[in-house]
């Protein structure tokens, strides 16, 4: 879709700017109402619609990074140099985690330079109304026997402990996602769960139960989380040749309501349907995990605890705090890297201080990339011909995180009561919206678990990579409007309950992991670099889980020192 394509959002926007901005388009009502969309025009030109609420940026700073855009400024009017005996480029997850091993090998002098004014990456927080919610990443999944190193730190810090009488490590359950999880709007009710009922859908029961099996079979082949972990072959390789929705028409797999579900797990973790994503990836989310159960299968109670996600109001920002504070004197927030240039002796590093408007100078004999690789291709005065290959035709995904302030709890609709992540039913390829997380769905106050609300809800949009020039130059309040018509389709009373909105945009959110990526062989010898300068982001698998990112991280460290 081109960039000056009418999309049905866009048709949204207009009107509602016609409308003086106002909350009273409600699909809902048009819908229930018979009306066709071209009719809503005339159906929405009514009295009484309630005022928008405020909407305001949060979370990034565009205009740092795009700092790079610019000509340099004079090196030479940089202050005297700073040493430090390593420098991490980067303070997300993997810089995090390079930083914290360089530490504990002993290169107590190693620093880090990051953009924002703090910490986390994708993995921050934003707070609203007093209350802290997700930048963007907000659950971990209990890791897997692969993600060992990421285990043994959950073990560290209280998430995980060994039980010694059952001979396993357990998961600390306060900590874990309270039930009820998951649940689906789907006709003209709540459901348990994501996929759609099978309870009168004989089609969707069969494809389920064979969906099942072929996830099984590809266990088989070998698929772990951090995907490294795991071989790679030539059935790998056929998988990752083609897009996720090809294999499925291939298996036969068509039903659209498992397409429906597919999509949807795909755009969660990727940013990106099953159309644009490989069949490697689609696999890869269920066979490196806890696999894919059909309904009505039993889980015996190893797989529910494996199936169990760690998650806090502020997402995975409560997990950066634990690894950012041993490191905090070393941290060096508000820094936009502008130049990183390899010599005989060193590197040389240099970085836009943002809170005194000045050019610094780093030196140092190891440096650790943690920045994705398009930014590490722009700063490197001479970049490696793996890096320059690893970003030609790579795609990102923009990512909307959307927190809404609620003055009152918002009528729930028949079914499942309140969860933790509510979901609308959208076939495969029809919409952008990944649902909300009920950021109170954690607390322990007597009512949780009856309404949804007063507090905050955060809203998640996987969008589309021909959005991202909008995303920056449209106004929070027409991104407002449109996250707020999605969630009409679940809560109609959403207009009049919503007092705030603080929306945080993600222009290149991961990579996503299209046809040949996880096979890329530039990809593969950035994992593999030697020298003063390596490489640590989750983009170099090809997609990005905090698994990923945490043990590239530990794995450039352990190289660095």
């Amino acid at each position: 879709m081109g960039a000056g394509a009418v999309t049905p959002h866009t048709v949204r926007a207009e009107l509602v700017e016609a409308l003086g901005g106002s909350g009273g388009l409600r699909r809902r009502t048009l819908l229930a109402a018979g009306l066709p969309s071209a009719t809503w025009p005339l159906a929405a030109c009514r009295s009484g619609a309630s005022l928008p609420p405020p909407a305001t940026w949060a979370g990034s700073s565009p205009e740092r990074g795009h700092r790079l855009r610019s000509p340099l400024p004079p090196l030479s009017s940089a202050r005297p140099p700073r040493r430090a005996g390593a420098l991490v480029l980067g303070g997300g997850v993997a810089g995090l985690s390079a930083l914290r091993t360089l530490h504990a090998a002993g290169v107590q002098d190693a620093a880090l330079l990051e953009l924002e004014d703090s910490v986390g990456g994708n993995s921050r927080a934003h707070v609203l109304a007093g209350q802290a919610c997700p930048v963007g990443a907000h659950y971990l999944p209990v890791p897997g026997l692969a993600a060992r190193e990421v285990s043994e730190w959950l073990h560290e810090i209280g998430l995980m402990r060994f039980d010694a009488l059952r001979g396993k490590s357990l998961p600390d359950e306060r900590h874990l996602a309270h039930a009820p999880q998951e649940r689906l709007w789907i006709d003209g009710h709540w459901q348990d769960g994501l996929l759609a009922s099978t309870e009168g859908r004989p089609a969707l029961a069969a494809q389920a139960q064979r969906f099942a099996q072929a996830v099984s079979q590809a266990s088989h082949l070998g698929f772990a989380m951090p995907s490294q972990r795991a071989p790679f072959g030539a059935a790998h390789a056929a998988l990752d040749a083609q897009t996720f929705a090809h294999w499925l028409q291939a298996q036969g797999l068509n039903d659209p309501h498992l397409l429906a579900y597919l999509d949807y797990a795909c755009r969660d973790d990727y940013g990106a349907g099953l159309h644009t994503v490989s069949a490697w990836a689609g696999l890869h989310y269920f066979a490196s995990r806890h696999g894919f159960k059909a309904p009505g299968t039993p889980l015996s109670e190893a797989e529910a605890r494996s199936e169990g996600v760690f998650t806090w109001p502020e997402g995975n920002a409560w997990l950066v705090e634990r690894l950012a504070a041993p490191l905090r004197a070393h941290l060096h927030p508000a820094r936009t890297v502008l130049r990183v240039d390899e010599g005989k002796h060193g590197v040389d590093v240099w970085a836009w201080n943002e809170a005194k408007a000045e050019l610094e100078h780093w030196q140092t004999p190891q440096v650790v990339m943690a920045l994705p690789l398009f930014v590490s291709a722009r700063v490197l005065a001479n970049p490696l011909d793996a890096l320059t290959k690893a970003v030609q035709g790579a795609h990102y995904a923009p990512w909307l995180v959307t927190h809404l302030q609620l003055s009152e709890a918002l009528i729930d609709r028949p079914g499942m009561p309140p969860a933790w992540d509510s979901v609308a039913y959208a076939p495969a390829g029809s919409t952008s919206a990944l649902g909300y997380v009920d950021n109170q769905h954690q607390s322990l106050r007597p009512d949780r678990g009856l309404h949804t609300g007063p507090g905050v809800i955060s809203a998640y949009h996987a969008l589309l990579e021909s959005e991202r020039a909008a995303l920056y130059s449209q106004p929070a309040a027409t991104w407002a409007q449109r996250v707020l018509a999605d969630l009409r389709i679940l809560h109609a009373d959403i207009d009049d309950k919503v007092s705030a909105m603080a929306l945080c945009r993600h222009g290149h959110a991961m990579r996503i992991p299209t046809p040949g990526t996880r096979s890329h062989p530039a990809l593969a010898a950035l994992r593999q670099q030697r020298g003063r300068i390596r490489f640590a982001h989750s983009e170099l698998a090809g997609y990005s889980v905090f698994e990923e990112a945490f043990t590239l991280g530990w794995a450039a460290g352990q190289a660095a020192a």
